[in-house]
């Protein structure tokens, strides 16, 4: 196991009442506990950054797919243009 610090938390009474009541039954001790919970959080924050990195990517993205949608659209409409323009000359 990697070298592990002592550090003081103060905790409300009611919190660290139910700190204990959960170790009790899971036959743990408040330190594990507190290193499990704290992973927990560290993971699901890390989580949530990258969701939000996602969305910040997805609408970049958005926009960028739509500008070039428009400008394939009006490409599109200028060769049917054209292509309709010689058909018509060929009638």
């Amino acid at each position: 196991m990697s070298s592990s610090k002592r550090i003081v938390v103060y905790l409300p009474d009611s919190l660290l009442k139910e700190v204990d009541s959960i170790v009790s039954v899971e036959k743990t001790n408040r330190s594990q506990f507190v290193c499990k919970a704290m992973r927990l959080y560290i993971r699901k924050r890390s989580r949530m950054e990258l969701n939000e990195q996602m969305k910040n990517g997805y609408r970049e993205m958005g926009e960028i797919n739509l500008a070039l949608a428009e400008l394939g659209l009006s490409l599109d409409m200028s060769s049917l243009e054209s292509y309709e323009a010689e058909m018509a000359e060929c009638e």
